[in-house]
Protein backbone atom coordinates (compact mmCIF):
# COMPACT_ATOMS: atom_id res chain seq x y z
CA UNK A 1 0.00 0.00 0.00
CA UNK A 2 1.12 3.74 -0.51
CA UNK A 3 0.96 6.08 1.95
CA UNK A 4 0.77 10.14 1.68
CA UNK A 5 2.39 11.80 4.90
CA UNK A 6 1.26 15.50 4.25
CA UNK A 7 4.22 17.11 6.00
CA UNK A 8 1.79 20.34 6.15
CA UNK A 9 2.38 23.93 7.63
CA UNK A 10 -1.20 24.91 9.47
CA UNK A 11 -1.75 28.20 11.34
CA UNK A 12 -3.10 28.27 14.78
CA UNK A 13 -7.45 28.72 14.72
CA UNK A 14 -7.36 28.79 11.07
CA UNK A 15 -9.77 26.22 10.41
CA UNK A 16 -10.88 26.86 7.15
CA UNK A 17 -7.65 27.50 5.56
CA UNK A 18 -5.87 24.20 7.28
CA UNK A 19 -9.07 22.13 5.74
CA UNK A 20 -8.80 23.74 2.05
CA UNK A 21 -5.20 22.48 2.28
CA UNK A 22 -5.63 19.08 3.57
CA UNK A 23 -8.39 18.86 0.72
CA UNK A 24 -5.91 20.18 -1.56
CA UNK A 25 -2.62 17.60 -0.66
CA UNK A 26 -5.51 14.63 -0.76
CA UNK A 27 -6.35 15.47 -4.18
CA UNK A 28 -2.74 15.48 -4.76
CA UNK A 29 -2.13 12.11 -3.03
CA UNK A 30 -5.54 10.45 -4.85
CA UNK A 31 -3.52 11.23 -8.20
CA UNK A 32 -0.40 9.80 -7.13
CA UNK A 33 -2.25 6.71 -6.11
CA UNK A 34 -1.93 6.65 -2.48
CA UNK A 35 -4.38 4.38 0.04
CA UNK A 36 -4.11 6.72 2.66
CA UNK A 37 -3.18 10.23 3.98
CA UNK A 38 -2.23 10.97 7.12
CA UNK A 39 -1.76 14.52 8.15
CA UNK A 40 0.34 15.97 11.76
CA UNK A 41 -0.84 16.21 14.50
CA UNK A 42 -3.82 18.51 15.67
CA UNK A 43 -3.80 19.64 11.66
CA UNK A 44 -6.91 21.00 11.30
CA UNK A 45 -6.34 23.45 14.56
CA UNK A 46 -2.74 24.04 14.08
CA UNK A 47 -0.54 23.39 17.05
CA UNK A 48 -0.32 24.35 20.20
CA UNK A 49 -3.82 25.82 20.40
CA UNK A 50 -3.21 26.78 23.95
CA UNK A 51 -5.77 27.91 25.55
CA UNK A 52 -8.41 27.81 22.31
CA UNK A 53 -8.68 24.19 23.05
CA UNK A 54 -10.50 25.44 26.67
CA UNK A 55 -12.92 27.28 24.06
CA UNK A 56 -16.70 24.92 23.61
CA UNK A 57 -17.34 26.89 20.73
CA UNK A 58 -13.72 25.96 19.12
CA UNK A 59 -14.49 22.39 19.39
CA UNK A 60 -18.12 22.95 18.26
CA UNK A 61 -16.28 24.80 14.83
CA UNK A 62 -13.51 21.76 14.28
CA UNK A 63 -16.08 19.21 14.33
CA UNK A 64 -18.08 21.27 12.05
CA UNK A 65 -15.27 21.85 10.10
CA UNK A 66 -14.31 18.16 10.30
CA UNK A 67 -17.60 16.52 9.26
CA UNK A 68 -17.75 18.53 6.70
CA UNK A 69 -14.14 17.97 4.81
CA UNK A 70 -15.05 13.81 5.60
CA UNK A 71 -17.87 14.50 2.76
CA UNK A 72 -15.58 16.71 0.60
CA UNK A 73 -12.59 14.43 0.72
CA UNK A 74 -11.86 11.86 -2.53
CA UNK A 75 -14.09 9.03 -2.01
CA UNK A 76 -11.06 6.49 -2.98
CA UNK A 77 -8.85 8.12 -0.33
CA UNK A 78 -8.62 7.30 3.12
CA UNK A 79 -7.06 10.27 5.55
CA UNK A 80 -5.96 10.20 9.09
CA UNK A 81 -6.44 13.74 10.45
CA UNK A 82 -5.10 15.29 13.46
CA UNK A 83 -7.97 17.72 15.59
CA UNK A 84 -9.15 19.03 19.17
CA UNK A 85 -12.31 16.53 20.32
CA UNK A 86 -14.73 17.88 23.06
CA UNK A 87 -17.81 14.76 23.82
CA UNK A 88 -19.13 13.99 27.50
CA UNK A 89 -17.75 17.13 29.13
CA UNK A 90 -14.16 16.21 28.31
CA UNK A 91 -11.62 17.56 26.05
CA UNK A 92 -9.07 15.47 23.97
CA UNK A 93 -6.15 15.81 21.28
CA UNK A 94 -7.10 13.27 18.90
CA UNK A 95 -7.22 11.69 15.38
CA UNK A 96 -10.23 10.64 13.12
CA UNK A 97 -10.07 7.94 10.10
CA UNK A 98 -11.60 9.88 7.33
CA UNK A 99 -12.71 7.38 4.48
CA UNK A 100 -16.04 6.78 2.41
CA UNK A 101 -17.35 10.18 3.22
CA UNK A 102 -17.61 9.90 7.31
CA UNK A 103 -15.88 9.71 10.15
CA UNK A 104 -15.24 6.21 10.57
CA UNK A 105 -13.49 5.85 13.99
CA UNK A 106 -11.17 8.13 16.02
CA UNK A 107 -8.01 7.87 18.28
CA UNK A 108 -7.90 10.01 21.61
CA UNK A 109 -4.36 10.70 22.46
CA UNK A 110 -2.82 8.81 25.70
CA UNK A 111 0.08 10.84 27.09
CA UNK A 112 -0.15 14.10 26.86
CA UNK A 113 3.48 15.70 28.04
CA UNK A 114 3.48 18.45 30.13
CA UNK A 115 6.71 19.83 30.55
CA UNK A 116 9.60 22.38 28.50
CA UNK A 117 7.21 24.02 26.08
CA UNK A 118 3.84 21.60 26.67
CA UNK A 119 1.22 21.63 28.74
CA UNK A 120 -1.14 19.54 27.49
CA UNK A 121 -2.15 18.63 31.04
CA UNK A 122 -3.52 22.01 31.20
CA UNK A 123 -6.26 21.19 28.14
CA UNK A 124 -6.83 18.00 27.47
CA UNK A 125 -7.80 14.40 29.27
CA UNK A 126 -6.44 11.27 28.36
CA UNK A 127 -7.56 8.87 26.24
CA UNK A 128 -7.37 4.89 27.23
CA UNK A 129 -8.32 2.64 23.78
CA UNK A 130 -5.92 1.68 20.91
CA UNK A 131 -7.02 2.42 17.44
CA UNK A 132 -6.48 0.02 14.48
CA UNK A 133 -8.05 -0.39 11.14
CA UNK A 134 -7.17 -1.77 7.80
CA UNK A 135 -6.43 -0.21 4.84
CA UNK A 136 -4.88 -1.23 1.71
CA UNK A 137 -4.59 -5.18 2.83
CA UNK A 138 -2.51 -4.07 6.42
CA UNK A 139 -3.98 -3.51 10.24
CA UNK A 140 -2.20 0.16 11.13
CA UNK A 141 -2.43 1.36 14.58
CA UNK A 142 -2.63 4.98 15.94
CA UNK A 143 -0.02 6.85 18.12
CA UNK A 144 -0.20 11.00 18.48
CA UNK A 145 3.69 12.15 19.09
CA UNK A 146 4.35 11.56 23.10
CA UNK A 147 2.75 8.18 23.27
CA UNK A 148 5.99 6.67 21.81
CA UNK A 149 8.10 8.70 24.07
CA UNK A 150 6.81 6.07 26.86
CA UNK A 151 5.79 2.62 26.61
CA UNK A 152 2.16 1.83 26.69
CA UNK A 153 -0.04 3.47 23.90
CA UNK A 154 2.43 1.65 20.68
CA UNK A 155 2.65 -1.94 23.03
CA UNK A 156 -1.16 -1.23 23.11
CA UNK A 157 -1.68 -0.98 19.32
CA UNK A 158 0.44 -4.37 18.76
CA UNK A 159 -1.33 -6.53 21.10
CA UNK A 160 -4.57 -5.12 19.25
CA UNK A 161 -3.26 -6.78 15.93
CA UNK A 162 -1.63 -3.38 14.12
CA UNK A 163 1.10 -4.66 11.59
CA UNK A 164 2.36 -0.97 11.25
CA UNK A 165 2.19 2.16 13.62
CA UNK A 166 0.97 5.48 12.83
CA UNK A 167 2.19 8.48 14.78
CA UNK A 168 1.40 11.44 13.89
CA UNK A 169 3.18 14.81 15.23
CA UNK A 170 3.16 18.59 16.28
CA UNK A 171 7.24 17.60 17.30
CA UNK A 172 9.11 20.99 17.29
CA UNK A 173 12.35 21.61 16.27
CA UNK A 174 15.57 21.98 18.96
CA UNK A 175 18.97 21.07 18.16
CA UNK A 176 19.89 17.35 18.26
CA UNK A 177 15.73 16.86 17.89
CA UNK A 178 15.81 14.38 15.02
CA UNK A 179 18.13 11.85 16.99
CA UNK A 180 16.11 11.58 19.73
CA UNK A 181 12.67 11.41 17.71
CA UNK A 182 14.42 8.07 15.99
CA UNK A 183 15.93 6.59 18.88
CA UNK A 184 12.64 6.83 21.41
CA UNK A 185 11.12 5.44 17.90
CA UNK A 186 13.16 2.65 17.60
CA UNK A 187 12.55 2.09 21.40
CA UNK A 188 8.97 1.25 20.51
CA UNK A 189 9.96 -0.89 18.06
CA UNK A 190 11.91 -3.12 20.11
CA UNK A 191 9.22 -3.74 22.42
CA UNK A 192 6.99 -4.24 19.66
CA UNK A 193 8.57 -5.30 16.43
CA UNK A 194 6.65 -3.40 14.37
CA UNK A 195 7.53 -0.58 11.76
CA UNK A 196 6.73 3.33 12.78
CA UNK A 197 5.76 5.74 10.03
CA UNK A 198 6.13 9.01 11.80
CA UNK A 199 4.38 12.24 10.26
CA UNK A 200 5.52 15.33 11.37
CA UNK A 201 4.28 19.51 11.37
CA UNK A 202 6.22 22.39 9.34
CA UNK A 203 6.11 25.80 10.42
CA UNK A 204 6.35 28.67 12.75
CA UNK A 205 4.14 29.01 15.22
CA UNK A 206 4.75 32.26 17.88
CA UNK A 207 7.71 30.65 19.80
CA UNK A 208 7.71 27.31 18.11
CA UNK A 209 8.94 25.78 14.52
CA UNK A 210 8.25 22.50 13.61
CA UNK A 211 10.89 20.95 11.43
CA UNK A 212 8.75 18.10 9.13
CA UNK A 213 11.86 15.67 9.11
CA UNK A 214 9.28 12.83 8.95
CA UNK A 215 10.62 9.37 8.67
CA UNK A 216 9.61 5.66 8.39
CA UNK A 217 11.49 2.86 10.25
CA UNK A 218 11.30 -0.89 9.25
CA UNK A 219 10.36 -3.26 12.14
CA UNK A 220 14.07 -3.81 12.41
CA UNK A 221 14.88 0.43 13.26
CA UNK A 222 16.36 0.74 10.04
CA UNK A 223 15.86 3.73 8.42
CA UNK A 224 14.00 3.20 5.67
CA UNK A 225 12.31 7.00 4.26
CA UNK A 226 13.59 10.53 5.87
CA UNK A 227 11.41 13.53 4.26
CA UNK A 228 13.45 17.08 3.64
CA UNK A 229 13.62 19.07 6.69
CA UNK A 230 11.58 22.20 6.77
CA UNK A 231 9.80 21.74 3.73
CA UNK A 232 6.02 21.36 3.72
CA UNK A 233 4.67 19.02 1.26
CA UNK A 234 3.75 15.82 -0.02
CA UNK A 235 5.83 12.78 0.74
CA UNK A 236 5.63 9.03 -0.10
CA UNK A 237 6.31 5.73 1.92
CA UNK A 238 5.15 2.38 0.33
CA UNK A 239 4.43 -0.92 2.76
CA UNK A 240 4.75 -4.49 1.11
CA UNK A 241 2.26 -6.95 1.79
CA UNK A 242 4.78 -7.63 5.24
CA UNK A 243 4.26 -3.95 5.99
CA UNK A 244 7.99 -3.03 5.10
CA UNK A 245 8.24 0.25 4.45
CA UNK A 246 10.30 2.20 2.05
CA UNK A 247 10.53 5.60 0.41
CA UNK A 248 13.41 8.46 -0.32
CA UNK A 249 16.48 9.40 2.01
CA UNK A 250 16.41 13.44 1.74
CA UNK A 251 20.03 14.02 3.65
CA UNK A 252 20.20 15.38 6.88
CA UNK A 253 21.21 18.78 7.25
CA UNK A 254 24.26 20.26 8.97
CA UNK A 255 24.01 21.74 12.54
CA UNK A 256 24.07 25.52 11.38
CA UNK A 257 22.16 24.85 7.99
CA UNK A 258 19.37 23.12 10.59
CA UNK A 259 19.62 25.85 12.81
CA UNK A 260 19.55 28.42 10.04
CA UNK A 261 16.57 27.16 7.98
CA UNK A 262 14.83 26.92 11.68
CA UNK A 263 15.51 30.99 12.09
CA UNK A 264 14.30 31.80 8.24
CA UNK A 265 11.11 30.02 8.48
CA UNK A 266 10.52 30.88 12.06
CA UNK A 267 10.61 34.78 10.67
CA UNK A 268 8.73 34.04 7.46
CA UNK A 269 6.23 32.82 9.44
CA UNK A 270 5.42 35.01 12.63
CA UNK A 271 5.34 37.63 9.67
CA UNK A 272 3.05 36.21 7.31
CA UNK A 273 0.51 34.74 9.79
CA UNK A 274 0.44 37.81 11.47
CA UNK A 275 0.04 40.03 8.30
CA UNK A 276 2.98 42.01 8.67
CA UNK A 277 3.73 43.59 5.18
CA UNK A 278 7.52 43.92 6.04
CA UNK A 279 10.12 43.94 8.42
CA UNK A 280 12.35 46.64 10.09
CA UNK A 281 16.14 45.71 11.81
CA UNK A 282 18.01 48.57 13.74
CA UNK A 283 21.78 48.31 11.91
CA UNK A 284 25.09 48.70 13.42
CA UNK A 285 27.34 47.33 11.79
CA UNK A 286 27.28 44.27 14.00
CA UNK A 287 27.20 40.77 13.89
CA UNK A 288 23.74 40.05 15.38
CA UNK A 289 22.21 42.67 13.09
CA UNK A 290 24.13 41.21 9.93
CA UNK A 291 22.64 37.68 10.59
CA UNK A 292 19.04 38.82 11.49
CA UNK A 293 19.05 41.07 8.54
CA UNK A 294 20.00 37.77 6.38
CA UNK A 295 17.61 35.25 7.95
CA UNK A 296 14.85 38.15 7.57
CA UNK A 297 16.09 38.77 3.81
CA UNK A 298 15.86 35.06 3.16
CA UNK A 299 12.80 34.79 4.46
CA UNK A 300 11.22 37.55 3.05
CA UNK A 301 12.83 38.65 -0.19
CA UNK A 302 14.85 42.22 0.14
CA UNK A 303 12.45 44.26 -0.96
CA UNK A 304 10.41 43.38 2.50
CA UNK A 305 13.53 44.07 4.55
CA UNK A 306 14.10 48.02 5.98
CA UNK A 307 17.55 48.38 7.36
CA UNK A 308 18.13 51.64 9.74
CA UNK A 309 21.11 52.95 10.91
CA UNK A 310 21.11 54.96 14.00
CA UNK A 311 24.68 56.65 14.81
CA UNK A 312 25.91 58.50 17.80
CA UNK A 313 29.25 60.29 18.04
CA UNK A 314 29.93 56.75 19.65
CA UNK A 315 30.10 55.13 16.00
CA UNK A 316 32.99 54.21 14.35
CA UNK A 317 33.53 54.72 10.64
CA UNK A 318 33.89 51.87 10.43
CA UNK A 319 30.47 50.31 11.62
CA UNK A 320 29.06 53.22 9.26
CA UNK A 321 30.50 51.45 6.04
CA UNK A 322 29.97 47.66 6.80
CA UNK A 323 26.31 48.01 7.67
CA UNK A 324 25.90 50.12 4.10
CA UNK A 325 27.90 47.08 2.47
CA UNK A 326 25.75 44.64 4.32
CA UNK A 327 22.59 46.45 2.91
CA UNK A 328 23.98 46.72 -0.43
CA UNK A 329 24.97 42.72 -0.44
CA UNK A 330 21.32 42.14 0.25
CA UNK A 331 19.91 44.70 -1.92
CA UNK A 332 17.59 46.36 0.69
CA UNK A 333 16.59 49.84 1.73
CA UNK A 334 19.04 51.38 4.01
CA UNK A 335 18.33 54.19 5.95
CA UNK A 336 20.63 56.38 8.30
CA UNK A 337 18.87 58.33 11.12
CA UNK A 338 22.01 59.77 13.47
CA UNK A 339 20.57 60.14 17.15
CA UNK A 340 23.20 62.62 18.55
CA UNK A 341 20.63 65.42 18.39
CA UNK A 342 18.20 63.53 20.15
CA UNK A 343 20.50 61.95 22.82
CA UNK A 344 21.97 65.77 23.60
CA UNK A 345 18.64 67.08 23.62
CA UNK A 346 17.40 64.26 26.75
CA UNK A 347 20.56 65.31 28.29
CA UNK A 348 20.25 68.55 28.39
CA UNK A 349 16.57 68.47 29.39
CA UNK A 350 18.16 66.32 33.06
CA UNK A 351 21.19 68.48 32.98
CA UNK A 352 19.58 69.51 36.22
CA UNK A 353 18.73 65.98 37.88
CA UNK A 354 22.27 64.92 36.51
CA UNK A 355 24.39 67.60 37.76
CA UNK A 356 28.12 66.58 38.91
CA UNK A 357 27.29 63.14 38.20
CA UNK A 358 29.74 61.05 35.91
CA UNK A 359 28.77 59.60 32.58
CA UNK A 360 27.40 55.63 32.99
CA UNK A 361 25.03 53.05 31.61
CA UNK A 362 22.01 56.10 32.43
CA UNK A 363 23.67 57.98 29.35
CA UNK A 364 24.12 54.62 27.78
CA UNK A 365 20.64 53.13 27.58
CA UNK A 366 19.27 56.37 27.39
CA UNK A 367 20.88 56.34 23.63
CA UNK A 368 19.68 52.41 23.04
CA UNK A 369 16.43 53.92 24.40
CA UNK A 370 16.43 56.56 21.53
CA UNK A 371 16.48 54.19 18.82
CA UNK A 372 13.80 51.92 20.30
CA UNK A 373 11.85 54.70 19.87
CA UNK A 374 12.88 55.65 16.38
CA UNK A 375 12.30 52.01 15.24
CA UNK A 376 8.67 52.21 16.92
CA UNK A 377 7.51 55.49 15.48
CA UNK A 378 8.26 53.60 12.22
CA UNK A 379 6.83 50.65 12.36
CA UNK A 380 3.47 52.52 13.58
CA UNK A 381 3.70 54.70 10.85
CA UNK A 382 4.19 52.29 7.86
CA UNK A 383 3.06 49.23 9.59
CA UNK A 384 6.16 46.81 9.11
CA UNK A 385 7.11 44.46 12.50
CA UNK A 386 10.21 45.24 14.48
CA UNK A 387 12.82 42.48 14.99
CA UNK A 388 15.25 42.45 17.87
CA UNK A 389 18.86 41.59 17.26
CA UNK A 390 19.97 40.12 20.88
CA UNK A 391 20.75 37.21 21.49
CA UNK A 392 20.87 34.53 24.19
CA UNK A 393 24.19 35.53 25.55
CA UNK A 394 22.84 38.80 26.21
CA UNK A 395 19.65 37.94 27.09
CA UNK A 396 20.98 35.81 29.77
CA UNK A 397 23.40 37.82 31.18
CA UNK A 398 21.41 41.31 31.08
CA UNK A 399 23.35 42.86 28.71
CA UNK A 400 20.59 44.38 26.69
CA UNK A 401 18.15 47.29 27.39
CA UNK A 402 15.11 47.60 28.62
CA UNK A 403 12.54 49.82 25.98
CA UNK A 404 16.00 50.07 23.78
CA UNK A 405 17.47 47.36 21.73
CA UNK A 406 14.85 45.10 23.38
CA UNK A 407 11.78 47.14 22.10
CA UNK A 408 10.16 45.16 18.76
CA UNK A 409 7.82 42.69 18.08
CA UNK A 410 9.99 39.59 17.36
CA UNK A 411 13.42 38.14 18.86
CA UNK A 412 15.45 35.77 16.14
CA UNK A 413 18.39 35.30 17.72
CA UNK A 414 16.73 34.98 21.12
CA UNK A 415 17.31 31.26 21.49
CA UNK A 416 21.05 31.81 19.96
CA UNK A 417 24.10 31.92 21.78
CA UNK A 418 26.50 34.47 20.72
CA UNK A 419 29.24 31.61 19.50
CA UNK A 420 26.32 30.19 17.61
CA UNK A 421 26.08 33.43 15.71
CA UNK A 422 29.34 33.82 14.83
CA UNK A 423 29.09 30.05 13.19
CA UNK A 424 25.80 30.79 11.78
CA UNK A 425 26.83 34.10 9.84
CA UNK A 426 29.69 32.32 8.66
CA UNK A 427 27.76 29.16 7.40
CA UNK A 428 25.51 32.24 5.72
CA UNK A 429 28.38 33.15 3.50
CA UNK A 430 28.93 30.12 2.37
CA UNK A 431 25.71 29.88 0.34
CA UNK A 432 26.63 33.36 -0.95
CA UNK A 433 28.99 36.08 0.84
CA UNK A 434 26.83 38.92 2.22
CA UNK A 435 27.81 39.59 5.53
CA UNK A 436 31.58 41.70 5.09
CA UNK A 437 34.05 39.41 6.69
CA UNK A 438 34.96 42.41 8.95
CA UNK A 439 31.64 42.54 10.65
CA UNK A 440 32.77 39.03 11.39
CA UNK A 441 35.68 39.46 12.62
CA UNK A 442 35.85 42.41 14.33
CA UNK A 443 35.20 42.28 18.10
CA UNK A 444 31.80 43.22 19.25
CA UNK A 445 30.67 46.37 21.00
CA UNK A 446 27.80 48.35 21.80
CA UNK A 447 29.09 51.26 20.73
CA UNK A 448 27.45 53.40 23.23
CA UNK A 449 30.36 54.90 24.52
CA UNK A 450 34.17 55.48 23.70
CA UNK A 451 36.67 52.70 22.90
CA UNK A 452 33.60 50.01 24.02
CA UNK A 453 33.74 46.18 23.76
CA UNK A 454 31.64 43.61 24.96
CA UNK A 455 34.42 42.27 27.04
CA UNK A 456 34.95 44.66 29.12
CA UNK A 457 31.33 43.78 30.76
CA UNK A 458 30.72 40.21 30.05
CA UNK A 459 33.64 37.16 30.41
CA UNK A 460 34.55 36.22 27.07
CA UNK A 461 31.85 34.76 25.13
CA UNK A 462 32.93 31.16 25.00
CA UNK A 463 33.29 30.88 28.71
CA UNK A 464 29.94 32.67 29.00
CA UNK A 465 28.58 30.44 26.55
CA UNK A 466 29.35 27.21 28.14
CA UNK A 467 28.35 28.28 31.55
CA UNK A 468 24.83 29.59 30.45
CA UNK A 469 24.32 26.23 28.75
CA UNK A 470 25.34 23.99 31.89
CA UNK A 471 22.73 26.52 34.07
CA UNK A 472 19.92 27.46 31.64
CA UNK A 473 19.76 24.55 29.55
CA UNK A 474 21.14 21.25 32.02
CA UNK A 475 19.75 23.11 35.39
CA UNK A 476 22.78 21.90 36.26
CA UNK A 477 24.11 23.33 39.85
CA UNK A 478 26.97 25.91 39.98
CA UNK A 479 29.15 23.55 42.23
CA UNK A 480 28.78 20.76 39.14
CA UNK A 481 29.26 23.27 36.77
CA UNK A 482 32.67 24.07 38.90
CA UNK A 483 33.56 20.51 38.68
CA UNK A 484 33.30 20.64 34.83
CA UNK A 485 36.44 22.74 34.65
CA UNK A 486 34.92 26.02 34.73
CA UNK A 487 37.25 28.57 37.34
CA UNK A 488 34.38 29.02 40.28
CA UNK A 489 34.98 33.15 39.49
CA UNK A 490 33.53 32.98 35.91
CA UNK A 491 30.53 30.58 36.96
CA UNK A 492 29.82 32.76 40.39
CA UNK A 493 29.53 35.66 37.83
CA UNK A 494 27.52 34.61 35.04
CA UNK A 495 24.99 32.69 37.36
CA UNK A 496 24.48 36.21 39.26
CA UNK A 497 24.26 37.70 35.72
CA UNK A 498 21.32 34.85 34.41
CA UNK A 499 19.33 35.41 37.80
CA UNK A 500 19.97 38.89 38.19
CA UNK A 501 18.22 39.66 34.87
CA UNK A 502 15.35 37.40 35.20
CA UNK A 503 12.77 40.88 34.90
CA UNK A 504 14.39 41.86 31.94
CA UNK A 505 13.85 38.52 29.55
CA UNK A 506 9.80 38.31 31.12
CA UNK A 507 9.78 41.42 29.08
CA UNK A 508 11.26 40.98 25.82
CA UNK A 509 9.27 39.91 22.77
CA UNK A 510 8.81 36.25 21.80
CA UNK A 511 11.92 34.86 20.01
CA UNK A 512 12.69 31.48 17.88
CA UNK A 513 13.40 27.98 20.30
CA UNK A 514 16.36 26.30 18.48
CA UNK A 515 17.68 24.53 21.81
CA UNK A 516 16.36 22.24 24.42
CA UNK A 517 15.58 25.02 27.19
CA UNK A 518 15.07 28.78 25.49
CA UNK A 519 14.32 31.68 27.29
CA UNK A 520 10.38 32.10 27.42
CA UNK A 521 7.37 29.65 27.67
CA UNK A 522 10.40 27.11 28.17
CA UNK A 523 12.14 28.07 31.11
CA UNK A 524 9.96 29.74 34.00
CA UNK A 525 11.46 31.41 36.89
CA UNK A 526 10.27 33.67 39.51
CA UNK A 527 11.10 36.91 39.25
CA UNK A 528 10.84 37.89 42.67
CA UNK A 529 13.06 35.04 44.08
CA UNK A 530 15.86 35.37 46.79
CA UNK A 531 17.01 31.76 46.08
CA UNK A 532 20.94 31.21 45.55
CA UNK A 533 22.25 28.02 44.75
CA UNK A 534 25.18 26.85 47.08
CA UNK A 535 28.87 26.45 45.62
Amino acid sequence: MKIALAQMNPTVGDLAGNADRILELAGQATLAGADLMVTPELALCGYPPEDLALRADFHDENLRVLTELAARLPAELAVLIGHPLAEAGDRYNAASLLRGGRIERTYRKQKLPNHSVFDEVRTFMPGAEACVFECGGLRLGVNICADIWEAGPAEQAAAAGAQALLVLNASPFHLDKTGERMRVARERIAATGIPVVYVNMVGGQDELVFDGASFALAGDGALAARCPAFEAGLYFVELDADARPRGDLAEPATTEAAVYQALVLGVRDYVAKNGFPGVLVGSSGGIDSALTLAIAVDALGPERVQAVMMPSQYTASISLEDAEQLAQNLGIRYDVQPIKLMFDAFLSELADEFEDLPFDQTEENIQARVRGVILMALSNKFGQLVLTTGNKSEMASGYATLYGDMAGGFAVLKDVAKTLVWRLARHRNTLSPVIPERIINRPPTAELRANQCDQDSLPPYDVLDAIMACYVERDMAPRDIVAEGYAEADVRRVIGLIDRSEYKRRQSPPGIRITARGFGRDRRYPITNKYRAPF
